[in-house]
């Protein structure tokens, strides 16, 4: 561990760990270490899968039982559902951050420093997740899940473009139209220690989305290309859905323009913002982002 000097080392080293537990401490070290200055970028090779556990056992998504079905009660169900896409989440930020260093002086060491952060946040939630389903007597891997998520990221492997539209474009935008439901759930059960810990993780993830439309739009205007058209037209070279119903107010203030993911919108101006303000505002959202250092303890 202490034989890494780069940032991209640790990532390489992050996802060749297959304890979810150890995965999310050295997750956090490697952010910890990086913040204080004592990592350069570096150039790494990711591997080509993430090491897993042996539990849970993937399956289609198809395979997945539904609740009734699980041998977990709804919480807990619900809240396993959460870990494993936290646990991708690690992996899917630091593939991000490896893949890509060799284009460290094209992207800026700020792309790097972003995508570390969603790791580390990712680790905690992890961590939140997993410290909850022991209170309630259960533990990650209890129950099969899919890997639907890193074939997502398969896809956009040799495209940072690609990558930044599927991932944090579709995929953890999918979060924040899925959390409200979630919580919403969860209170229904009776669980509000768990729908707290729910609220607190899709509070952050409006960040997380945030980060990846500043840098898609950034790459795109290095490249000279239109942010809405490029994502629009990725969506259908990558074969990636764009799933309703959205949440238009968490999406809006992680800036994603609604003219990209709603058709609705295209002819009603009102509805959508310059691309320069909403271009301010995500580096606004950043910035409070990483200053906001009390984001490295749990939920009250």
């Amino acid at each position: 561990m202490d034989s890494c000097s780069s940032l991209s080392e640790y990532g390489a080293l992050v996802l060749s760990t297959s304890d979810p537990l150890a995965k999310s401490k050295l997750s956090h070290l490697a952010y910890s270490k990086w913040r204080h200055g004592e990592l350069s970028i570096g150039v790494s090779t990711p591997p080509n899968q993430p090491a897993r556990p042996s539990k849970p056992q993937l399956v289609p998504p198809k395979e997945i039982p539904v609740p009734k079905n699980s041998g977990l009660p709804l919480n807990a169900y619900m809240l396993h559902n959460l870990a494993h896409v936290e646990l991708n989440a690690i992996d899917l930020a630091w593939d991000t951050v490896v893949r890509f260093s060799p284009y460290a002086d094209v992207l800026g060491k700020g792309f790097f420093a972003d995508f570390a952060h969603v790791a580390d946040d990712e680790s905690r939630h992890f961590s939140w997740c997993s410290q909850r389903l022991a209170e309630l007597g259960f533990s990650y891997g209890d129950m099969p899940a899919h890997n639907l998520l890193w074939r997502e990221c398969e896809k956009s492997s040799g495209n940072v473009v690609a990558r930044l539209a599927a991932i944090p474009l579709v995929q953890e935008a999918r979060g924040l139209d899925a959390g409200p439901r979630l919580v919403k759930k969860l209170i229904g059960f009776g669980d509000h220690r768990t729908s707290d810990i729910v609220g607190r993780i899709a509070e952050e993830e409006v960040a997380h989305v945030a980060v990846g439309v500043f840098w898609f739009i950034s790459v795109c205007n290095k490249m000279g290309r239109v942010p809405c058209t490029t994502f629009k037209d990725l969506l259908r070279e990558y074969d990636v859905e764009l799933k309703g119903p959205f949440n238009y107010l968490a999406r809006d203030e992680a800036g994603i323009p609604r003219e990209w993911y709603d058709t609705s919108s295209l002819d009603n101006p009102k509805k959508t913002e310059q691309l320069s303000e909403v271009y301010e505002r995500l580096a606004c959202i950043i910035s409070m982002e990483q200053q906001n250092s009390s984001l490295n303890g749990g939920p009250r």
